[in-house]
């Protein structure tokens, strides 16, 4: 088992104006650079979680990961309360900044010492799974994507066409670009239903895979462990990024 570095801290704003982005950096001890992964949580979630379950999992197999705040969630100025669809313009902002912040993380995993930069891969749960189809689709330091609970949009999606223009998971998975791409999903989840996990498995091209579990939104440890097994085989050995080139 490795030992790990644990550092809380915030990235630098993306954008002038804009407030830190706090995270949580976790880096094994090695002589050699790692491979390392950026952790996106879920709606209404925080970095915490993504760094407890699947980040200390990852460390134990020599893999550094990033966990981040997403926009309105964790430690960031700003509330929940009262964010809907109703507000569009709202949730395209948000949507945009967590996007170039994604983005931000990415870069600031490739410029890190002890991390290799040619064996990148992003994490994402729910929430998080959907923004980290859109930033694998457009950013070719990710090797490889691991979605948890994700799927494509709901059939009843309020104002669908706005959504996908401005972000389509199946046109994104569509678009990896034969990346490595694992979904684990909850044969009872009733936020990301079975149909929505299908749908966007489909629209992707191989390799591919999908794991089932019985549960809900929340995987059990079991699911979680073989997420960092998947992704430790994917880009956890030195040279196994020539296998995506």
């Amino acid at each position: 088992m490795s030992k790990s570095n644990i550092t809380r801290f915030a990235l630098d704003p993306v954008d002038n104006g804009e407030e830190p982005v706090p995270a949580i950096l976790e880096v094994p001890e090695s002589t050699r650079p790692v491979a390392g992964v950026l952790l996106l949580h879920g709606f209404s979630s925080r970095k915490e979680r993504m760094s407890e379950s699947i980040g200390s999992r990852l460390a134990r197999r020599g893999i550094a990961s990033l966990a981040v705040d997403l926009p309105l969630h964790g430690a960031r100025d700003g509330s929940l309360e009262g964010f809907s669809l109703r507000n569009p313009l709202a949730v395209v902002q948000q949507w945009r900044l967590a996007v170039r912040e994604a983005m931000a993380g990415l870069e600031y995993l490739a410029r890190h010492p002890a991390v290799d930069s040619t064996r990148l891969a992003i994490g994402g749960y729910s929430l998080g799974a959907y923004l980290a189809t859109v930033v694998a689709e457009n950013n070719r330091l990710v090797r490889a994507v691991a979605l948890v609970a994700g799927g494509d949009l709901p059939a009843q999606t309020p104002l669908a066409a706005l959504v996908r223009s401005i972000a389509d998971p199946r046109r994104a998975v569509r678009n990896l670009s034969g990346r490595p791409l694992l979904m684990v999903n909850g044969r009872s989840d009733q936020t990301v239903r079975a149909t929505q996990a299908t749908s966007l498995f489909e629209a992707a091209g191989e390799p591919k895979e999908l794991r089932w579990y019985n549960g809900g939104h929340w995987p059990p440890q079991s699911a979680i462990d073989g997420v960092a097994d998947w992704l430790a085989e994917r880009v956890g050995t030195p040279g196994s990024h020539s296998r995506l080139a």
